[in-house]
């Protein structure tokens, strides 16, 4: 008798704590404008990384969006305006778990406000050039190779343009040349003065200063690898299925799996979409100044500075 209470107790226990840990069912990867969660506590702003259970409810305000990510990885954007039962949400999900739930660990985490302060004491000071000095937001060494076809160029630099952006092959000889009176600049390379080139220098110069990169700060773009295009090939039909890329949300996941595979240049075009996307939504131009930061892309304002 005393046995089987027992068994009955660890049994409810047991129950008792699944239930509390699937009790989860959403987490917050995007919020614009001002929605709301309700929860035990009332009503309180969403906020990027916040948890929605299944008793709770979600408020969407009028030209607003939230997107959420299911505890499955399965991604459900609500852009229409109106209150929400989460657990009604949820019945919109359908499928198995999905492979995007390690790519919303990753986007959540590298955006924590734990990640920014261990992303600043680990920077440590830095140097921030001379007034005319141009800095292309583009990685050196690693993360250099590209998979897709667009190539998004952009620098800062106090030097007034118009600006020549070249880029070159191996032998420095030019295959694209243009100007321009931005600080951007997006290269398709599916044209086919691009054919056979693996390897692509781009040089940026001030036309009406003067101000150009040293030879030795041209940042180089390489194709990948045959063997490493097909792995990243699999692994992109594999989460693209499941998101819409023609929309923010779905390039913020986007720009996050080609981070994680340190893809970097890849990862910027994919920022730069979503920003298009939603032009109106600080949440994607937040995600990708911090993106910025943390790959040495662009200098933190408030990181120290060495004389």
């Amino acid at each position: 008798m005393k046995k089987g209470r027992f068994l009955l107790i660890v049994g409810l226990v047991l129950f008792a704590t699944f239930c509390f840990g699937q009790d989860y069912a959403f987490r917050v990867l995007a919020n614009k404008g001002s929605n709301e969660i309700k929860t035990a506590e009332g009503w309180q702003p969403v906020k990027t990384g916040a948890s929605l259970k299944l008793g709770d409810e979600l408020k969407v305000s009028e030209n607003a969006s939230v997107g959420l990510v299911h505890k499955s990885g399965k991604p459900l954007e609500e852009k229409r305006a109106g209150t929400y039962k989460v657990a009604e949400l949820v019945s919109r999900v359908s499928g198995e778990s999905s492979v995007l739930s390690k790519y919303t660990d990753f986007i959540l985490s590298s955006n924590s406000d734990e990640a920014k302060k261990n992303r600043m004491s680990a920077t440590g000071a830095v140097h921030r050039g001379t007034k005319d000095a141009i800095a292309p937001q583009l990685p050196k060494n690693e993360g250099a190779e590209i998979f897709g076809n667009q190539l998004v160029i952009n620098w800062d630099t106090e030097s007034a343009g118009p600006y020549i952006v070249t880029v070159l092959n191996m032998f420095d000889e030019t295959i694209f040349k243009t100007e321009t009176t931005q600080k951007t600049l997006t290269v398709d390379l599916t044209d086919p003065k691009f054919n056979g080139e693996d390897a692509l220098i781009v040089d940026i110069k001030s036309k009406s200063t003067g101000a150009k990169l040293d030879d030795q700060s041209r940042p180089m773009v390489k194709r990948l690898s045959p063997a490493k295009a097909e792995k990243i090939k699999t692994s992109y039909a594999e989460i693209s299925k499941e998101l819409d890329t023609n929309s923010a949300f779905g390039n913020l996941f986007m720009a996050g799996f080609y981070e994680q595979n340190r893809l970097i240049v890849d990862a910027i075009a994919a920022y730069e979409r979503a920003i298009a996307q939603a032009p109106d939504d600080p949440t994607y131009k937040e995600y990708y100044l911090e993106f910025l930061y943390r790959n040495k892309l662009k200098v933190d304002p408030n990181a120290p500075v060495t004389k």
